[in-house]
Parts: structure tokens; sequence; C-alpha cells
């Protein structure tokens, strides 16, 4: 009986499971007359139509449904769907995503809420899916780790409204930022950590590295210093060097991290054989060895082989082998730890331009880029001149990128010249504030236009407003006229200077000039101007010098001057070798009512000591003199202190009237100065400096003469000390300087400043 009411049980449940699979596929092999859309609101039911595998008239199957289902939620645009019949019609259920009315970020302080929008892929009038809402969760994580902040939260919360929409909130807690507070290493030998870590950009934490970044945690910064550091190593001829491990440890409290290089130096090499294997035949052997800068016998250094394939690559390709392959080969002996090397010079052949060709300048006309060219169509290939083209090409600061490349043509020997250029706005307005104890508060407007037409010419207004200056000026430049290389130009000012305090009188310019600049040679320049001028010397104090007194008035001046400069500088703006000699010269006289010649040299050089340990030395002497019996005036002389001769104020040297001891300006001149700027221990992206100077010089010999004057040629000079900054907000100097040798009547000024910005 338990046997039979067992198997009475089993045939019953296996009656029920026939009769449901048989019902079910009765039902799925039904027929979908209609079919009907519920729940749609913003979207069209056509819209819902288009994803469904089944159409009116079709069989309704398993497989149609599934992939029906998969098509409506990988648009995005549905939370639920459902499947039912109702009747002969099949029902479509769909509730639909929200659609985002606003997204806002609370709680941050550090990264400004534009900053942040940029980064999630969520927008207003957007359909809200959880999904998206995630991924811009991680997005931001990501963004505030990357700004050092690893103790960040963030809680997306969503606030229902009418019609289907929803406002999008992320609640960020910040919390602290987390710095670096240690870089250890592990397995360093022959060097320290100290110069280990100057070598990384990774920087520990201090107070100074406030405008820095580098003491933040960045996986992407701990990549690359793995990176410097093996340069470093490879270059100090540890060729086996490895960096088995590189940790970055967070404290318990998630402020700090620890950052840890294990690393094992391996054993030093030298450089054993050094062997050139030239496969091109016209190269002469001797000739290549004399460009690799490598002794055998010296420790190993990576950098100093690839200096000397880009030096050999050069060299060659400027006897017109465009397409050279230089490879070095390295063999290490490890048993006499010596680094064996060998530089293969593949065949090629010698190749001549064939066409130049520009793009990317929409606004900037052709001309102007194919004049900065130092080759043309047909011209032998050199690689020299085509970088010094490029450096042209850069230095008419009209483009934000330029890339220059030669390319390959059909013809071995012929090569294409390809100029990418990346064009930038060129037109400046700039307002710019300062103090300097020479001029007082100053400001200064500028509105310029470098690339006028796109023809290259500049046209420029400016003014600059102090306590003791006012100037204006109008300018216009074309730098190739009569397509050459030569530079015209006019210039009309306005100039008034407040020199009450010196001498007791204002002085008022006004006039224009024409100019003109040429090359000589390389590193040569010569420079032309005429120059005609209205000076009046006015607002003279009734108690003013008797020499200046007699000189008040107008006085027109029409005179041609010429400057040659030889520049071997490396840069004209913080030189650190090379130098500059400078030779003026003008006549005055060729009508109005001034008659004179002055003329005057100076040079300056820069010598690198040491590592941003930096020499300069400055020498300058000139001479003006009257002819056809006139008399130098007062506004035409020379005036010596100030920034010319630090310790001494301005106009605080030279002839002077012993009664008023008003500044009368001096005929000849000579000044030097010798500085030596130096690191102050600060890091050098900072921009810190410190200086110790000494100037000298001299300023003597008026055309009026008496006993009244004070009038001496002796030597001046001054000891100092001085700090400059360069900030964001401008260059700043300070200086700190006392004479040593100096004369009763001079006017003595131990402190200077200075202070300039745009913005």
């Amino acid at each position: 009986m338990k046997y039979l009411r067992t198997n009475k049980f089993y045939c019953v449940l296996l009656t029920l499971v026939c009769f449901t699979v048989f019902s079910v596929s009765v039902s799925y092999a039904e027929v979908a007359k209609n079919i009907r859309i519920e729940g749609s609101e913003r979207i069209d039911p056509a819209t819902v139509m288009t994803y469904l595998d089944i159409q009116p008239g079709d069989e309704i199957s398993q497989d149609s449904l599934n992939k029906s289902l998969k098509s409506l939620f990988a648009t995005g645009l549905f939370s639920d769907i459902n499947f039912y019949h109702s009747g002969d019609d099949l029902v479509v259920r769909v509730a639909e995503n929200p659609v985002i009315n606003e997204i806002s970020f609370e709680g941050n302080e550090k990264i400004k809420n534009e900053n942040l929008q940029t980064e999630i892929q969520l927008r207003q009038r957007v359909v809200f899916t959880r999904t998206k809402v995630q991924s811009d969760v991680q997005r931001l994580l990501e963004v505030y780790r990357l700004s050092g902040l690893f103790s960040v939260s963030i809680n997306p919360k969503i606030i229902k409204l009418d019609q289907n929409r929803v406002n999008l909130v992320f609640e960020i807690s910040e919390g602290p930022e987390t710095r670096i507070r240690r870089v250890s290493f592990m397995g360093n030998h022959n060097f320290d950590d100290g110069k280990l870590e100057d070598t990384i950009t990774s920087k520990e934490t201090r107070w100074y590295r406030f405008l820095s970044s580098n003491d933040k945690y960045d996986p992407d910064r701990l990549a690359f210093d793995k990176e410097l550091l093996r340069r470093f190593y490879l270059n100090h001829g540890f060729a086996d060097f490895q960096i088995t491990s590189s940790v970055a440890e967070l404290s318990a409290d998630k402020k700090d991290f620890f950052l840890t290089f294990i690393i094992e130096e391996g054993e030093r090499y030298k450089v054993g054989n050094i062997t050139i294997d030239n496969r091109v035949g016209e190269l002469d052997e001797n000739w290549i060895r004399s460009l690799v800068n490598i002794k055998e016998g010296s420790w190993y250094d990576a950098s100093a082989v690839e200096d000397a394939v880009v030096s050999l690559t050069g060299e060659v390709e400027n006897k017109q082998y465009a397409f050279i392959d230089i490879r070095p080969k390295v063999k290490r002996e490890r048993e006499n730890q010596k680094v064996d090397l060998a530089f293969v010079i593949n065949e090629s052949a010698k190749v001549f331009i064939q066409n130049i060709n520009i793009h990317g300048n929409v606004r900037t006309l052709d001309s102007v880029v194919r004049r900065e060219m130092l080759l043309v169509e047909g011209d032998p290939f050199n690689r020299t001149k085509l970088k010094r083209s490029e450096q042209n090409i850069k230095d008419l600061d009209f483009f934000d990128d330029v890339k220059i490349r030669h390319v390959q043509t059909a013809s071995a020997d012929r090569t294409d010249i390809e100029i990418e250029v990346q064009e930038k706005s060129t037109g400046e307005l700039s307002i710019g504030a300062g103090f300097s104890s020479t001029d007082g508060p100053l400001a200064n407007f500028v509105i310029r236009e470098n690339n006028l037409l796109g023809k290259g010419q500049k046209l420029e207004f400016s003014t600059i407003l102090s306590g003791s200056r006012t100037e204006f000026d109008l300018g216009f430049t074309e730098p190739h006229f009569l397509n050459r290389d030569l530079e015209a130009g006019i210039d009309i000012f306005h100039i008034t200077r407040d020199l009450q305090d010196e001498s007791s009188f204002d002085r008022r310019q006004t006039g224009f000039s024409l100019r003109t600049a040429y090359p000589l040679a390389k590193n040569l320049r010569q420079s032309l101007r005429y120059r005609l001028e209205d000076n009046d010397i006015q607002n003279v104090q009734p108690d003013a010098s008797l020499f200046i007194r007699q000189q008040e008035g107008a006085r027109a001046t029409s005179s041609i001057s010429q400057r040659i400069t030889y520049d071997t500088r490396d840069s004209t703006l913080e030189p650190t070798e090379g130098g500059v000699v400078r030779f003026d010269t003008e006549f005055a006289g060729i009508g109005g009512d001034a008659q004179y010649l002055s003329t005057r040299l100076g040079a300056n050089y820069y010598w690198p000591i040491h590592e941003q340990w930096i020499l300069s030395a400055l020498g300058e002497a000139g001479y003006i003199f009257g002819w056809g019996g006139e008399d130098v005036r007062i506004n035409e002389r020379f005036y010596i202190g100030g920034s010319t001769l630090r310790g001494f104020e301005r106009a605080g040297i030279g002839p002077r009237d012993a009664t008023t001891t008003d500044a009368l300006g001096g005929n000849q001149f000579y000044r030097g100065s010798v500085e030596l700027g130096f690191p102050v221990g600060l890091p050098k992206e900072l921009g810190v400096r410190g200086h110790v100077f000494s100037d000298f010089g001299s300023l003597w010999s008026v055309d009026d003469s008496g006993s009244n004057i004070f009038d001496e040629s002796s030597v001046r000079a001054s000891v100092g000390i001085g700090g400059s900054w360069r900030s964001p907000l401008g260059p700043i100097r300070l200086d700190f300087a006392t004479p040593v040798l100096d004369e009763e009547f001079d006017i003595d000024e131990v402190f200077r400043f200075s202070f300039g910005t745009s913005f």
C-alpha cells in the first residue's frame, strides 16, 4: 500500500507538470493580434514598438519576449518592463526613468562646481539611470584623489519632483588634504635619500610648497618617478639597476601618504670599446668618431649615448641625409664591469627639398610663415636650418604650437617639409600695476595687435601713469618691409617726468620717431632711428639752480641714431650663459635747436658657476658733447643712480649745484656691476633667488663751469645683497646696498624695491 501511495503522488505531480508545460506552450504559441504600450508618458509608443522583436500578427515565443526585454532595458529609458496578455492583445507595461531637472553639488570647497560638472556624464534634461550615477561618483572620487583628497566621500541624493522629474544632488565630504609625509628609499648605497628625492617629482610636504602640488600623492606621478630613478642610475653607470617595489601607504587617519622605493643598484659600469659601423661610404669615419663625445674608460652614461646619437644624426642630416638611421648597440661585460658601444650608421641617400606645405594658418598669410624659413624648395636638406626655421616661426608668437617635420616622398632623394601651426589670439589688452622706489606707484595700460590683418605687422598703444612719470606711446611696425628681412616702424609719443626732487623742474617730450633694423650676420643686428621731438623744461622752481633756470623753455631736437647689437645669450628673459654687446651713437642737429653727438658702449655677460649659481658682469660707458658752438643741455645729459648704481638715489651722483643741491647731469660716465645669483634653498619652481653684488661708476663734466658746481670724476662704489621672486603676481626685487666709495655731495639710497604685474 505504501508503494502504491507513493506512485500515485508522483503520477499526480507528473500530470501537473505536463499540463503546465502544455499550457505555457499553448500560451506562447498564440498570435499577438494587437500590441498595446502602457505607461509611456514622454516616450512615444511608436518608439517603444521599434525596440520590440514582436510585431502585430507575429507568433509569441519566449525567445522573442526575452530579446524585446533586453532591447528595451538597453535603451536606458525605463526602470521596469512587464509583458502580459489581455484577451488577444499583448500588453507591454513600461515605467520610464525620470528626467534630471537639476544637478547640484554640496559640501565642495576645494574644487569648484563648474570643474566638477565637466567631469560627470549626466546633464540637465537627460534621463536618469543609477548606472550613470555610480559611474559619475567614481569619476568624482578619482578627481578628488588626483587633488590629494583621499578621504573624500560622495553620496548621491535623489529628490523626486512632479512629472517624473528628479533633482540630483552630490553630497560631498571632502575631508583633509592627503599629502606625502615621507619619501623613503631602501637599497641605495651610492646615493643618499636627499639626492634621490631631488631626482623625483614627488616631494615631502613642507610649508613653502603651498604653490605646488608635488607633495600630493598621484599614482601617475609615482610611475613617472620610477622612470626618473631608472634614468638617473643609468646615467651614472648602473646598467643593472632595478626598482623591485614602489609602495604608497595611506595612514590610518587618511591624512598622509608614505612612499617607499625599494631598489637594487647593481654594479657600476665603465665604457669599454667604442666602435663605428659606418655603412654610408661618403662619410669619413674619423669625422664621425670626433662627434662622439664619450671617452673609453669613463663611467657609462645612458643620456650621453642618447646625446651622441642625436648629435650624430643632426650632423649627418646636415650633409643631406634626411632619413639617416643611427642606432647604438650596447653590450655589457659583467665580468669586467664594462659596456662596449657600437654606433651603427645604416645606408641612406642624399635628399633635396621638394615641397614646403603649411597647414593650420587660417588667418596668418603663408608668406609670413615662409619668410621665416631658412630653406626653400630645391635646397639640399639641412637639419640645423630646419630647426632654426622652426624656432623663427615660434618666435613670431603668432601660434600656440609649431611643428615641422620632413616626410619622405615616392622618390628616395626627395622630401616634403610639412609645417603644422595652431594659431592663437594675437591681440592683447592688459592692465598693469606696480611700485618702484624710482617711480613710486605705477599703472600701465596696453592694447596691442601683433599680427595685424595676418601680415605679421604690429600696432600698439600704451600708457604708463606713475607718481613721477606719464607716458603715452603709439607704434606701428612692419617686420618685413619691401619683403626683405628689414624691420620698419614709426612711434608717436608724449612723456612728462616729474624731476622736482632731483633737479627742481619738470620735463615734457612730444614727438615721433622712424626706425628700421636688419641683421648684419648671425647674432649681429643693426638698427637705425630718426627722432623729432619737442623738449620743454617747465615748472622750474624759483629757488632752482641758476644753470637750470637759464635752460627753461622749449627746444626742438632732430636726431638720427644707430645701435649695433651682438647677442649670444641663451635667453633674453633669464639668461644663464652668453652675453650681449651694444654700441649706440646719436647725432642731433639735422634741423632743430639741439646740436650734439652722443655715444655709448655697453656689455653684459653671464657665466654658470654651478647649478643655479650664475655670475654676471656689466660694463658701460658714454660720452656726449655739443658741436657748432652749442652746449649740451640738461635734458640731454646722462644721469647715474638708482637702478644704474645701487646704493645711490636716482641722479644721486655726478655734477650738482653746490647751493641748491640740484642734480645737473653729466657729459661723461662709466659704470660696472658684478653680481652673483644663487638659490636660497627653496624649490626651484618658486623662483626665489638671492643676489650679492657690487656696483661702481662715475659721472662728470658739464659745459657750465664755475665754483658753485660740485663736479668730481672719482669712482663711486657700493656693495649689497638682494632677493628676487618670480611671484604669480609679477617679478619682485629687493636690494640693500651701502656705498663704500662716495663724495660728500652724493645722495645715498640704502633700500630699493620694485614690483610689477599685468592682469
